[in-house]
C-alpha cells in the first residue's frame, strides 16, 4: 500500500504526507515539507529595532500577535528597556486573544469536520447554522479585542519596543468585556457538542515542551521545561535542544531529551494543568482529558480548555486593566546593547526569537525557532506509529486517518519555513 497526500488540506501551508506499507509492515511513514524558504531571519538584519517587531508579524498571518510579542520581547532584554506593570499587563491580553482567535480557527472549523465526517465546514452552514455562527462568535471576538489593544490582529500596529504608541479605549475595553463573558455560554454550548465526538484511539508517549512561570499559566516569557526533567532559562534555550536538518523537509526539525519532543496545547496542559482557571479544570474533567495525556489527537481538546482559560483569564486581566485606568505612558529609553532572547507560547507551541543589536540599536543577527519547526519530528514519530496501528485497514480509511493526525498538530507550514 502506498500513500501519498499531495497536499494536506484544512492545515497552513503545502505539506505531504508519505507512507508505504508491505505486507502489514510499515516501510515509511513521514511528513514530507515542500515549501520554499523565506529568509525572515536574514532581511531583518541591518534594521531598526522600531521596525523588526514589525516585520517579524509577518513571519505568520494567523499568530502574528505572537511573532510581535516575541519579537518586542527579545527587542527589550537585548536594548534594556524596562516596560511598565500596565504593559506587562497588556501583553498578557494580547496572548489570551491570540490563543482564543487561533484555537476557535483550529477547533471549529479545521478538526470538527473530521470528526463529523465531512471535508469542510461549508455543509454545516445549511445543517447547523447555529454552530457555525457560534464558531465565527468567538473568533470575531478575540478578533476584536485584539483590534481594540493593538489596531488589529493580523500584523498588529501599536506595539513597539517598550510600550503602545497608543492605548485603548477604556470604554471600548469594557465592551469587549462584556463580550468574552457573553463567550461562556458558547463554551458550555461547545462542550456538549465536544461530548459527542469520537476521537482515534491513538497513544504514543514522548517528551512535552512549553513554558512556565511559578505563579500563572503563562503564554508570555518563563523558563523552558520538559515532561522529562529539564528545566532552562530562555535564554540559555540552546544548551537545552537543536535543530537539525532532514532530506525530506524544507523545514528544521529539533530534539531534546530524546529524538523528538512535542510543543503546543497539548504539552502546555500536561506540564502546567493545576495553573488553569478553575473553570478549563472543569472542562478538561468533563472531556476526560486527565493529564498526563500522550494522544496526540487530545491536542485538539486541550486547545479548547486553553480557549475556556483564555477567556476568563482575558476577563480578569481586563478588569485589573480597568480597575488601574488606562494611562498614556512615554517609551522607555534603550540603555545597552546586545543580546536578547524572547520567548512565548503561541497557539502552536513554544516560540523563541533570538536577536543580537549593535551600538546603533540595529538588528546585526536574528535566529528564530518555531513552534511547527519542533513538532515535525514528533510528527514523523506519530505518523509511523499510527501506521502501524492501522496498517491493516483500507487504504482510504488508512490516508484519512494519517491526514487527521497532522492536522491534529495544527502544523502553519509557512511559518517554519520561515
Amino acid at each position: 500500500m502506498e500513500i501519498r497526500v499531495d497536499h494536506v488540506t484544512r492545515v497552513e501551508g503545502h505539506g505531504n504526507v508519505l507512507a508505504s506499507i508491505k505486507n502489514g509492515e510499515v516501510q515509511k511513514a513521514i511528513f514530507e515539507v515542500v515549501e520554499a524558504n523565506r529568509f525572515f531571519e536574514a532581511f531583518m538584519r541591518e534594521r531598526s529595532h522600531e521596525e523588526v517587531a514589525h516585520i517579524a508579524s509577518r513571519i505568520c498571518g494567523i499568530c502574528a500577535l505572537s511573532h510581535n510579542s516575541a519579537s518586542v520581547q527579545a527587542t527589550e532584554k537585548a536594548l534594556g528597556i524596562e516596560v511598565s506593570e500596565q504593559t506587562a499587563l497588556m501583553r498578557r491580553l494580547i496572548m489570551d486573544a491570540e490563543m482564543v482567535s487561533s484555537h476557535a480557527l483550529h477547533v471549529y472549523f479545521l478538526v470538527a469536520p473530521d470528526l463529523l465526517g465531512l471535508k469542510s465546514v461549508v455543509p454545516l452552514v445549511e445543517t447547523d447554522p447555529d454552530t457555525v455562527n457560534l464558531a465565527f462568535r468567538v473568533k470575531t471576538t478575540a478578533y476584536d479585542l485584539a483590534e481594540v489593544l493593538v489596531g488589529r490582529h493580523t500584523h498588529p500596529v501599536a506595539v513597539v519596543p517598550g510600550g503602545y504608541t497608543s492605548m485603548p479605549d477604556a470604554t471600548a475595553l469594557a465592551q469587549m468585556r462584556e463580550r468574552f463573558v457573553g463567550l461562556r455560554e458558547d463554551m458550555r454550548t461547545t462542550v456538549e457538542l465536544l461530548k459527542q465526538l469520537e476521537l482515534p484511539a491513538f497513544e504514543r508517549e514522548t517528551e512535552y515542551v512549553s513554558l512556565q512561570q511559578p505563579d500563572h499559566y503563562s503564554f508570555y516569557a518563563g523558563d523552558i521545561v520538559s515532561t522529562d526533567g529539564g528545566q532552562v532559562a530562555a535564554d540559555d534555550y540552546l544548551d537545552a535542544f537543536s535543530e537539525f536538518l532532514v532530506d525530506h523537509s524544507t523545514a528544521k526539525h529539533c530534539r531534546w531529551n530524546r529524538d523528538s519532543y512535542m510543543v503546543g496545547a497539548l504539552a502546555r496542559v500536561n506540564n502546567n494543568w493545576k495553573q488553569l482557571h478553575p473553570e478549563a479544570q472543569k472542562v478538561m474533567e468533563e472531556l476526560g482529558f486527565k493529564p498526563p495525556v500522550c494522544s496526540t489527537f487530545m491536542n485538539n481538546i486541550a486547545q479548547f480548555v486553553e480557549t475556556v482559560h483564555s477567556i476568563e483569564d482575558a476577563i480578569a486581566l481586563m478588569d485589573q486593566l480597568l480597575a488601574r485606568g488606562l494611562k498614556e505612558e512615554d517609551i522607555p529609553p534603550v540603555t545597552k546593547h546586545g543580546r536578547g532572547v524572547g520567548v512565548v507560547e503561541a497557539p502552536r507551541g513554544l516560540l523563541i526569537h533570538d536577536y543580537t543589536y549593535d551600538e546603533r540599536a540595529r538588528l546585526v543577527e536574528a535566529n528564530c525557532i518555531i513552534p511547527t519547526n519542533q513538532n515535525y519530528a514528533n510528527l514523523d514519530r506519530d505518523l509511523e506509529a499510527f501506521a502501524k496501528q492501522i496498517a491493516d485497514q483500507p487504504k482510504d480509511d488508512v490516508e484519512l486517518k494519517l491526514e487527521m493526525l497532522v492536522r491534529a498538530y495544527d502544523p502553519c507550514i509557512s511559518c517554519s519555513v520561515h
